[in-house]
């Protein structure tokens, strides 16, 4: 007669998954997925301190002000010509009545570097300090060696 060894009970004929080590393995998974994402984005960002938004609603609807200057000099508000002293007076009426203020400066490729910074500093004389340059995406011209 045979010897049995283990338990009394009739073995199952049905397969078990164990759940415990999938459980552990998904976690690993889990935690090197978010290690690996943390650094591929600390690797493609300059670190800044970020504005704290209460009411983004509010906000969204704010369009930034837009500002152009072309290459003569001339400043431009909603494509309406406008002094330094108009537009001082005109930021600084929008900013009184309250609202939170973004402006965006764009300037002709050919506007001199004083004059943009001429109206970034009228702007900041306003009490904006939420001011950016605009962009476009492109050949920047730059002649690498």
């Amino acid at each position: 007669m045979p010897v049995r060894l283990g338990s009394k009970a009739e073995p199952s004929n049905e397969a078990r998954i164990e759940i415990i080590p999938l459980i552990d393995i998904m976690f690993f998974l889990l935690a090197a997925f978010m290690l690996v994402s943390l650094s591929m984005v600390n690797l493609k960002r300059v670190n800044v301190d970020l504005p704290v938004a209460s009411n983004t609603a509010n906000d969204a609807l704010n369009e930034p002000v837009s500002l152009s200057v072309d290459k003569s000099g001339v400043v431009y508000h909603e494509k309406k010509p406008v002094g330094a002293h108009e537009l001082l007076t005109l930021l600084r009426a929008r900013r009184a009545a309250g609202e939170k203020m973004r402006v965006m400066i764009s300037g002709d490729r050919e506007t001199r570097h004083g004059d943009m910074i001429r109206v970034l500093n009228i702007v900041r004389e306003a009490g904006v300090y939420h001011a950016a340059f605009a962009v476009k995406e492109g050949d920047s011209g730059v002649i690498e060696k």
